[in-house]
């Protein structure tokens, strides 16, 4: 959820406990990206929100933020958790640290188990970050074709590429998703995919890569190549046999 001045008290004032990410995007390290974005979708009894300090200066006077990212937990009218520059690991202390104190103040709040609910494709209106530990899930075992940007930020093609990418991801919202990995931040698929030079394009539908190739492409080659992913027949792969 992104907060604004005018949305941020109607937030507080509900009955539900509040993560609050008090940042504009820069110098969020990717742990606690990835993070923040698995807590937000394991606590479903917790809200978990994001308020840019520039352009909503009161809630950074609210909470006394600076330039630094913030994170900060409430419930009930106080702040129970409070870390400058979060890390991953921030991230699941925070949320215990949470529930422990909610136990306190309502006991009631944590008897009742949320109801499952069933699992739902997320459709990406924008792209979604992928790092070593969850390309596993967010890209070969995700449902629906997958265009995989392997980029650093010290690229000057793939910062030219990047504006095009988040442009396409909202054209095709529901048909693809588009992930980025930071070859930095993420050696391990660099290795396995022998990235040697970027910005690299890959394309997977049904477990299988269907198209790797390095080099930033112009808009209309890169809707083309999506619009043909989509098309594309890919027979999903068979298990198999074990051999006597």
């Amino acid at each position: 959820m992104v907060l604004t001045d005018e949305t941020l008290d109607s937030v507080l004032m509900g009955d539900k406990p509040v993560m609050i990410l008090i940042s504009n995007g820069d110098g969020l390290r990717g742990d606690f990206v990835n993070a923040f974005k698995k807590a937000a979708g394991d606590e479903r009894n917790m809200i978990f929100a994001q308020i840019d300090p520039a352009t909503n200066p009161k809630a950074a006077a609210r909470f006394d933020a600076g330039s630094k990212p913030l994170l900060i937990g409430w419930y009930c009218g106080e702040t129970l958790v409070r870390r400058s520059r979060p890390w991953g690991s921030d991230v699941p202390l925070a949320v215990e640290q949470m529930q422990n104190r909610i136990a306190e103040i309502n006991p009631a709040a944590v008897e009742a188990e949320p109801e499952e609910q069933p699992e739902q494709v997320v459709v990406d209106s924008k792209p979604v970050i992928v790092t070593d530990q969850t390309f596993q899930k967010e890209v070969i075992d995700y449902p629906l074709p997958v265009l995989v940007d392997f980029w650093a930020e010290w690229c000057g093609p793939c910062r030219m590429v990047a504006p095009i990418l988040d442009k396409l991801a909202k054209e095709f919202a529901g048909k693809i998703r588009i992930a980025k990995v930071n070859v930095d931040e993420n050696p391990g698929l660099s290795a396995t995919f022998r990235i040697q030079s970027i910005p690299t394009l890959m394309m997977v539908k049904n477990r299988t890569i269907v198209f790797s190739q390095p080099g930033a492409l112009p808009e209309h080659a890169l809707r083309d190549l999506i619009q043909q992913l989509i098309k594309l027949e890919v027979p999903a792969p068979q298990p198999q046999n074990a051999k006597n």
